[in-house]
């Protein structure tokens, strides 16, 4: 297996001073059902993980609300001590609760206790990118972020956050956020069919800001698209590879972070990533959205 970030599909990216692989891994699925609890396939669990970085992926997205603590456990007895590439990007600002809903924690003494928490259960003296979640459920939610970013930036003082970022954010947040203290990068719900933050991204690009979509492919409901479909059909692709290869043409800020908990899907995701796609399928693809 070739390790070398550079054969993975995008090249890198920096985050303020750390470089990681424009494809990355997204750790949410790795919990159990419902992003609860403990997953099914321990053994799969660690071997998905470790699978990750003999690719050569250098970013992996998690946050200690999932399972709640269970992905940040097996990341830790999975790789850790850290290979000295791999970039832990982390977020806080919301917590799992046992009606399986996602409420919001954003009080200053929540987000020390949720910064504790991913340092301990990573096993880190200090955490790469920490992003601050707004909103809900529901998706972002208008409104200041002062108060809760303050107590990330105080934390990031402190030297146990080198890099900040916001998570589920409207546009008016990541300016305020830019107001206050730096940020790497922004992590909204974007994919082909959801091109809501589509100025943002180009904004972010021009100021050397990542982006990162979660739920690149649709979510808990897949992607479904004629339009979609057919440039698939075109490529004898699937119409996941064809998305995945879009959002990083789409854009050079653009991170993925796409989970699965099969290492036969991860090898899947690295090689649809990299389908070439020509101009008239960008263009067809770019209409899905429109």
């Amino acid at each position: 297996m070739n390790t070398s970030p550079a054969s993975l599909p995008g090249g890198t990216w920096s985050l303020g001073d750390l470089t990681v692989t424009r494809f990355g891994y997204g750790a949410m699925q790795l919990a159990g059902p419902g992003v609860t609890g403990p997953p099914a396939d321990h053994d799969g669990a660690l071997a998905v993980l470790r699978e990750a970085a003999d690719l050569g992926i250098t970013h992996i997205d998690t946050a200690d609300a999932y399972g709640p603590h269970v992905t940040n456990r097996l990341i830790r007895e999975a790789l850790h001590p850290y290979p000295g590439s791999l970039r832990l990007v982390t977020k806080v600002g919301a917590v799992r609760d046992q009606q399986g809903g996602w409420p919001p924690a954003r009080r200053p003494e929540d987000l020390r206790r949720a910064v504790h928490a991913n340092l301990e259960h990573l096993g880190l003296d200090v955490l790469d990118v920490v992003n601050l979640r707004l909103g809900d459920a529901r998706g972002p939610q208008p409104g200041s972020l002062a108060e809760p970013f303050e107590t990330l930036v105080e934390l990031q003082r402190q030297g146990l956050i080198r890099h900040l970022g916001v998570s589920n954010a409207t546009a008016e947040q990541v300016a305020e956020a830019q107001t206050i203290a730096p940020i790497v990068c922004v992590q909204n719900m974007y994919n082909l069919a959801h091109r809501q933050d589509d100025e943002l991204i180009d904004d972010l690009a021009g100021k050397g800001i990542a982006y990162v979509p979660f739920f690149p492919l649709g979510g808990f409901t897949p992607l479904q698209s004629t339009a979609l479909s057919a440039v698939a059909a075109r490529l004898e692709a699937t119409p996941m590879s064809v998305a995945l290869a879009w959002l990083l043409r789409r854009s050079p800020n653009i991170l993925l972070i796409p989970g699965t908990s099969s290492v036969a899907h991860l090898r899947e995701n690295v090689v649809g990533a990299g389908l070439p796609l020509s101009d008239e399928d960008l263009a067809e693809l770019d209409r899905i959205g429109r």
